[in-house]
């Protein structure tokens, strides 16, 4: 048995040594000679430092490489593309300037859109839906929808926290998230549809950033398939209910919902989107407010439970509001402006536990940072994880402090879960509204227990409790 296990090995040896080492003398050469490019590794020919980024995560990839190689920016090959990393508030402010384009990795592109639209770049995909997101988003068009956020989310509560106990909130978040953007971005309220829809959709993010090798069970290959599904969905979606509209010639939706809206948009040309580029562009929304919200409640709701001086505090600022209003009464906007305190809290949990860490880039034309160049179509990243824990830019950074954000709150560019300038994510209004009030919901009718203070956070792309976060929810009647 030891013999045929060693033969084995020996075989796979033989496979895999001649096919590094052919790899290496057939990397192609730099053409890059007369320009200092930052210092950096662009690890294994194809393949890059694709896999060392996912399985160590952003945040320790990152440490690692400025404390090897530079504070400033350095390089590497993530993606199968050239990549350079700027690190630091000047780095964030440098890479949210026109001198770079939006760029997302091929993994991500493959998975959300539909095949002809792969290889077209990131700002003809959504040139049109940039300014409509801005104008759909913006907090004047945002007010119509507390209500309806507020009465989903005590749906949710009571069906799905109320008498339990104990939950695990990581996946419930997830859920009510999901839930929420279908209800308000296309007006899909059937259980059973959605809930089809939520496990084609969990697919496509364990798909987004992985190395795209479509392999049976790898997961770019669940994600891929995961898309093709949802994207099959939404078009049924998309044509019924534009079939609807037109059938009953309505030039103005007579519903508040996203799709809707998208259906009488024009293009630069004055013709209708297309199906499959309004498809194209409500996954992108369903994405940009799924994994990130409800990680951001998650570690909200952990930091709630360990520390119990920061949720008295919540809990005395919520149920001022809870108090002042009519048994039944929904939240509305004015309710959301006094929670003052609360984004405080929720704004110092993205600082400690960013749910996502960072974006990406693509350089339009050779530019200097620090001394390097970074030569015109190099990817460039730039990263939370460079300034959150910096103590020049947060003293004290592992403290959970508040107060950091009161008054003016911190230096331009070195708090950016939602980026900045005039690269600052256009959803950041609609996040905030729906974290809001998802806590509004939890901390007015229970106290917070955490199950295991030792359940491990993974930090991949972005963190992930192992556990799910379980939780014991002790209702204040009692």
């Amino acid at each position: 048995m030891q013999t045929l296990v060693m033969s084995f090995y020996l075989y796979i040896l033989l496979l895999i040594v001649p096919l590094l080492v052919l790899l290496v003398i057939l990397k192609p050469k730099s053409g890059y000679s007369g320009k200092k490019l930052p210092p950096g590794s662009t690890g294994w020919p194809v393949v890059g430092e694709t896999m060392r980024f996912v399985l160590s995560g952003p945040q320790r990839f990152i440490r690692e490489r400025r404390r090897k190689y530079s504070n400033d920016v350095f390089r590497t090959s993530l993606f199968g593309q050239k990549m350079a990393v700027f690190c630091g508030a000047q780095g964030n402010k440098f890479v949210y300037t026109k001198l770079f384009t939006p760029w997302w990795p091929e993994s991500v592109s493959r998975v959300m859109f539909f095949p002809e639209y792969t290889d077209t770049p990131v700002n003809e995909v959504s040139a049109v839906m940039h300014s409509f997101v801005h104008e759909i988003l913006k907090p004047d068009a945002l007010k119509q929808y507390v209500r309806v956020m507020d009465a989903m989310a005590r749906e949710h509560i009571e069906s799905e926290w109320d008498g339990k106990g104990v939950v695990k909130v990581h996946p419930l978040a997830k859920k009510y998230t999901f839930d929420l953007a279908f209800r308000l971005f296309i007006n899909v309220v059937d259980v059973e549809h959605v809930t089809r829809l939520f496990n084609h959709f969990r697919l496509i993010t364990t798909g987004l950033f992985s190395v795209p090798i479509n392999l049976p069970g790898t997961a770019f290959s669940k994600g891929v398939k995961g898309g093709k599904m949802i994207r099959e969905e939404l078009l049924k979606i998309i044509s019924n209910r534009r079939k609807e509209m037109m059938e009953r010639r309505e030039n103005t939706p007579s519903s508040t919902d996203f799709l809707s809206r998208l259906l009488l948009v024009k293009d630069e040309n004055g013709k209708y989107l297309s199906d499959k580029e309004i498809s194209n562009n409500i996954i992108g929304l369903l994405v940009a407010s799924y994994e990130t919200t409800s990680t951001a409640v998650t570690f909200m709701l952990k930091y709630l439970a360990e520390l119990p001086h920061i949720y008295d505090e919540v809990y005395k600022e919520l149920m001022e509001i809870s108090q002042s209003k009519k048994e039944g009464e929904l939240l509305m906007w004015d309710d959301i402006q006094k929670m003052r305190y609360t984004w405080n809290v929720v704004c110092e949990s993205l600082r400690l536990t960013p749910p996502g860490h960072g974006g990406f880039r693509e350089a339009v034309s050779d530019v200097t940072f620090a001394g390097f160049t970074i030569p015109k179509g190099w990817k460039a990243s730039w990263t939370v994880h460079t300034t959150h824990k910096d103590p020049e830019c947060f003293p004290d950074p592992e403290k959970f402090d508040p107060s950091r954000f009161e008054g003016k709150g911190p230096a331009p560019y070195t708090f950016v879960p939602f980026g900045g300038g005039p690269r600052m994510c256009p959803g950041k209004e609609y996040a905030r509204l729906e974290i809001l009030v998802f806590i509004y919901n939890i901390v007015t009718r229970y106290k917070l227990e955490r199950i295991n203070p030792k359940e491990k956070i993974i930090f991949h792309v972005i963190p992930v409790p192992t556990e799910g976060l379980p939780l014991r929810i002790i209702p204040h009647s009692i």
